[in-house]
């Protein structure tokens, strides 16, 4: 048995040991986290100064080849320039530059000899200096274009050359037009910024700093073969190269890390963000001091603190409970033992709730059917009477006929036994079969003849057929029979009962509505005339159900059915879509 003491000195020694931890990693993972936040942002700032970058070069990018095709220039080239030409030459591109908004331009001829340039007037003119040493003429002179970013070898000031061969009558080489583009501007912009912008070569020389300390710094060693070619193509002309030392900390993937630079301030650490630049073949660097990730860590540290001591105190807790729970383990099973009982009951009961709710749902159906039925079950009692009167007559031949039209009764009080069942399944379904809307309306209303006949009600009909329809004749014509019985009944009472059936079109689908004179619906019961079990019939005439079987058929079908006042009484507009596939048969 461990000693109380000790038990204490390990419990103690645990708290400590998983406090320091838990700060400890929590403080990294914020660092990193917070890190790398800042690091999308600053990646976010270097798009935007690449993007002003790129603008500027772009705005003077295609100015050397459109210069380099003037008539006037390319006739004084193919010749010698002597300086009344030359004279002339200065000045027209001393307008040009002006009007261009470019530092200067120059004119080369076959040999890189500037011929003329817009800084004749100043004491640093290019004229008469030589630049065939300069890679942007000699790819100019083999590729038609050339660029290079350089320190002037005449006004020591750098600046980015973009140069296009002049070609003569018979597309020989006869000359050079280069532009020099400066960025004081851009780097005095830049040079408001608290972080640190870069713009190195291919090679890795830094030679755009928005702080002059930072400019022709090495980020990488560069070769001998290198250093020989910098040299001879006078790139930084006596301007020395130091190497910026830098080290990385992090590395957070796609040109994003923390580094530690010995910088012209001392070192420090930096978040580096690089982004190429292919069409230049520069790179572009942000160096930002991050700001948050120390304040994070602290606060992340703290936190895990508390967490720690949480869940440590929290685990004794319930190491606790855990022993008095042990010793009243007897007690527990025996409480579980009646948890189970009780659960076993109400599992039960919840079967018998939806047991009854089946039944309920049977009950309803049930009564659906017998108020469905009985439609087909009176015209079957009439047509046994005539059948009769037939056979006490003799009139076998007639007699014979009419027991067709109970066979076809009896098929409709079997179908509408079907159909209530496909109503009462959650899934819809029956029969989907290609249709004449006008011939339902016609069956429907020769089952009813007989109490459209003792009502005396006057049917007018206007329906434009054939109205073709997806769905199935039987449901829509048990549909329109109850529409019909419950226009009948609204016009019982009325002087000159009339109904009213129209069938048009209506874009892609046909309305068919069913219109009385009996009076109307009252409008608070407008909203719930489509509610099982509602109805404005006296008590024994009428469940309720026959609207609500109606709307769901319809729905069903993909229409839709409706109720509204009109004129002196109601009218119901079934609306269902039109069957274009068969429209579309010739």
């Amino acid at each position: 048995m461990i000693s109380r003491s000790l038990r204490i000195a390990l419990l103690i020694l645990l708290l400590l040991a998983g406090l320091f931890l838990a700060m400890h990693l929590a403080g990294r993972q914020a660092e990193r986290q917070a890190l790398r936040d800042e690091a999308e942002q600053a990646r976010e700032q270097l798009s935007l100064y690449a993007g002003s970058l790129r603008t500027l070069i772009d705005r003077f990018r295609a100015l050397p080849a459109v210069l380099a095709l003037d008539p006037e220039i390319r006739s004084i080239l193919q010749g010698p320039v002597d300086n009344h030409l030359q004279h002339q030459l200065n000045l027209k591109l001393e307008t040009m530059n002006r009007a261009a908004g470019s530092t200067t331009l120059e004119l080369l001829d076959r040999d890189g000899l500037a011929v003329a340039a817009s800084n004749w007037r100043s004491p640093t003119s290019y004229v008469g200096h030589n630049y065939g040493f300069r890679p942007y003429f000699s790819e100019a002179r083999s590729h038609g274009s050339g660029r290079f970013y350089g320190v002037g070898v005449v006004s020591g000031i750098p600046g980015y050359f973009l140069a296009s061969a002049v070609r003569g009558a018979n597309d020989e080489f006869i000359g050079t037009l280069v532009v020099k583009l400066e960025f004081p501007e851009l780097e005095q912009e830049w040079g408001q910024r608290p972080d640190i912008i870069l713009v190195s070569d291919a090679r890795g020389v830094v030679f755009i700093a928005n702080h002059p300390g930072w400019r022709y710094r090495e980020l990488k060693p560069i070769s001998a073969d290198d250093r020989r070619e910098m040299a001879a193509t006078r790139q930084y002309d006596k301007q020395p190269l130091a190497p910026l030392i830098h080290s990385t900390l992090q590395d957070f993937g796609e040109g994003s890390r923390l580094a530690r630079v010995d910088g012209p301030g001392g070192r420090a650490d930096f978040l580096w963000e690089s982004l190429p630049l292919p069409s230049e073949g520069w790179t572009l660097h942000l160096l930002r001091t991050p700001q948050e990730a120390a304040s994070s860590a602290r606060t992340a540290s703290l936190a895990a603190a508390g967490a720690w001591l949480a869940l440590y105190f929290l685990g004794l807790f319930l190491h606790q409970r855990w022993r008095v729970a042990r010793i009243r383990q007897r007690s527990r099973e025996e409480l579980e033992q009646l948890v189970e009982q009780r659960t076993a009951a109400l599992r039960t009961a919840q079967d018998g709730l939806i047991q009854a709710a089946k039944l309920a749902a049977l009950g309803q159906m049930s009564t659906a059917l017998a108020h469905e039925i009985n439609q087909p079950l009176t015209a079957l009692q009439m047509h046994l009477a005539s059948l009769r009167l037939m056979l006490a007559n003799g009139q076998l031949e007639q007699a014979h006929k009419a027991l067709g039209r109970h066979d076809e009764l009896l098929q409709r009080m079997a179908a509408l036994t079907g159909h209530l069942k496909t109503y009462a399944r959650k899934t819809p379904g029956g029969l989907r079969e290609c249709l004449e809307l006008g011939g339902v309306v016609e069956k429907a209303l020769q089952l009813l003849a007989p109490n459209l006949r003792d009502a005396q009600v006057a049917i007018s009909q206007e329906l434009s057929v054939p109205a073709w329809i997806s769905g199935d004749a039987i449901r829509l014509e048990q549909v329109l029979v109850n529409l019909l019985r419950n226009a009948l009944d609204a016009v019982a009472d009325v002087p000159n009962p009339t109904l009213w059936i129209s069938l048009r079109r209506e874009n892609a689908h046909w309305l068919l509505e069913v219109a009385d004179n009996g009076g109307g619906i009252g409008e608070s019961a407008l909203p719930q005339v489509f509610d099982p079990f509602f109805t404005t019939k006296p008590a024994g005439a009428g469940l309720g159900i026959g609207l609500a079987v109606s709307y769901a058929i319809v729905h069903e079908l993909g229409g839709t059915l409706s109720a509204a006042n009109q004129g002196a009484g109601a009218v119901f507009t079934l609306r269902l879509p039109v069957d274009k596939a068969r429209e579309e048969q010739p």
